[in-house]
């Protein structure tokens, strides 16, 4: 049996710019064809818009609240939502509340950097 506790998975940042703990993937336990991790974009701050070729993602949101954007469309986001993106959908999250917007990101295939590009004139 394999339990990971989120307090001893180190944040680190991501190549869209949100802070994520990876709380289950290939890096930290036996799970080998997707990835969950807690991401946190503070108070109004929003990641790079990008894309990933491969892998489609779910975005939880836990707590705050954000502008979700995907291939331009815009929508408001809060505690309880859940998010599709596929994969090579142009996205980007901003929070737009006054406290850390926290989301789970779940990922298929598992989270790389390799597989994030940055798309052109992203801010």
């Amino acid at each position: 049996m394999e339990i990971i506790h989120r307090d001893s998975c180190e944040p680190f940042v991501t190549k869209d710019g949100s802070i994520i703990r990876e709380l289950l993937a290939h890096r930290n336990s036996s799970i080998a064809n997707q990835s969950l991790a807690e991401a946190t974009v503070p108070p109004g701050v929003r990641t790079q818009r990008h894309h990933h070729p491969k892998t489609e993602e779910i975005y939880y949101i836990l707590r705050g609240s954000g502008i979700m954007e995907i291939e331009g469309q815009l929508r408001q986001v809060v505690p309880g939502d859940a998010i599709a993106i596929g994969p090579g959908k142009s996205h980007r999250i901003e929070n737009s509340g006054t406290v850390d917007l926290v989301f789970l990101c779940c990922c298929a295939p598992g989270y790389e950097h390799s597989d994030t590009v940055i798309d052109q004139g992203s801010v």
